[in-house]
């Protein structure tokens, strides 16, 4: 039985058809992460300025922070 709304109209595609459109999808996905990534890794620095800024105003005179450990240096570059 078919419904009068138009989704017994789909389109019939091969397994590789399929495929094409999913790898299509997959590389421009991977593009528009990197190209977000790119944009983000550009204002990191301000942002971690801007984050860190009230802490750095109360530190004493010629110190600065300090990462204790390897991967809180990632966390605000």
């Amino acid at each position: 039985m078919k419904s009068e709304g138009g989704s017994e109209n789909l389109e019939k595609q091969a397994l590789t058809e399929h495929l094409r459109e999913l790898r299509s999808c997959l590389i421009l996905s991977f593009i528009a992460v990197f190209v977000g990534f790119c944009l983000s890794y550009t204002v990191i620095r301000p942002i971690g300025t801007w984050f860190f800024k009230p802490l750095t105003d109360v530190l004493p005179e010629g110190t600065s922070l300090i990462f204790t450990s390897y991967q809180e240096g990632f966390f605000f570059i």
